[in-house]
């Protein structure tokens, strides 16, 4: 259902607030750079941080923005799960092609909960759910066996996963427990190469708000089966990756942005702070690495 290079896309802020202009800029350059769907509103949305409302009106501006060019797959996760319920209503009825839903946070819910969780959420909304394992953000992990018993149970609802876990046998646990049709995303750059090697067929990436066509080609080569290019654009890309993880995300990919648009800030809601000056020469030195810059 979904492949290449996906942005998670951060959330612009201005005085405080929403800066819908430049999120609707940051939307058509991702477009027209090869990006192949959006997520707003994940972890790099900085979804943590915002209200119900500006959270429906931040997807709701991407979805409006895309205007059917490349589908949206709205960030809907939540560690309560009327919560993300309500988020995945708001998303269907303004037209999100799918919803990202984070395992539950701070919880600790066993497996059998992330069951009971998952499923509750696939029976009362139609919309497909793209899994997002990120046990060291969330602390509970959804183990392989519980991916492909959701899967199993809801073929039509739950159909992929966004896997950043670390742990690259996964890819081949979700592929021969599930099938080649469940659709499975690197939600690690530094690790999209072997990911893609493995059975996944994109990323869920951070890099990809800065450098789009760099990690739209990176993808289109692998999905090429050219892993001399893969490999060429993947060394250009390989410092930006862990650049952007110098300082508490998304602080560095922010701090990116403003090197390359002069419409972006790199303003950000406390807890998080900008990021430090050895943060940003890490980033400045990947971007002349990348020849972004």
């Amino acid at each position: 259902m979904f492949s290449g290079s996906i942005p998670a896309l951060v959330t612009p802020f201005r005085d405080g607030a929403f800066d819908e202009k430049a999120f609707r800029k940051l939307v058509d350059w991702q477009i027209e750079s090869g990006s192949t769907a959006l997520v707003p509103c994940g972890t790099t949305g900085e979804n943590s941080t915002l209200s119900n409302a500006e959270h429906h009106r931040v997807i709701e501006v991407c979805v409006e923005q895309a205007a059917g060019r490349v589908p949206v797959i709205a960030g809907c996760g939540s560690n309560d799960t009327m919560n993300a319920l309500l988020h995945m209503n708001f998303s269907k009825k303004c037209g999100a092609a799918a919803a990202l839903l984070v395992a539950p946070y701070y919880n600790r819910p066993s497996q059998a909960g992330l069951i009971a969780h998952f499923s509750y959420l696939a029976e009362h909304n139609e919309l497909p759910i793209i899994l997002y394992n990120v046990p060291g953000r969330t602390v509970t992990d959804i183990l392989p066996e519980t991916v492909c018993e959701l899967a199993r149970r809801f073929p039509d609802r739950i159909v992929g996963i966004k896997d950043a876990s670390g742990d690259l046998s996964r890819v081949t646990d979700h592929r021969m427990g599930i099938g080649k049709h469940f659709c499975q995303l690197s939600g690690d750059d530094e690790l999209a190469l072997p990911a893609n090697a493995a059975g996944a067929v994109g990323c869920i990436s951070v890099t990809a708000n800065v450098a789009p066509r760099l990690c739209a080609d990176f993808q289109k080569a692998c999905a090429d089966n050219d892993i001399v290019k893969a490999r060429e654009l993947n060394d250009r890309l390989y410092p930006l990756h862990y650049a952007m993880f110098e300082d508490a995300s998304p602080g560095p990919v922010k701090y990116a942005l403003t090197r390359v648009h002069e419409w972006m800030t790199d303003e950000l809601r406390l807890p998080l702070v900008p990021c430090s000056d050895a943060a940003r020469e890490a980033v400045d030195a990947a971007l002349v690495h990348a020849g972004i810059l």
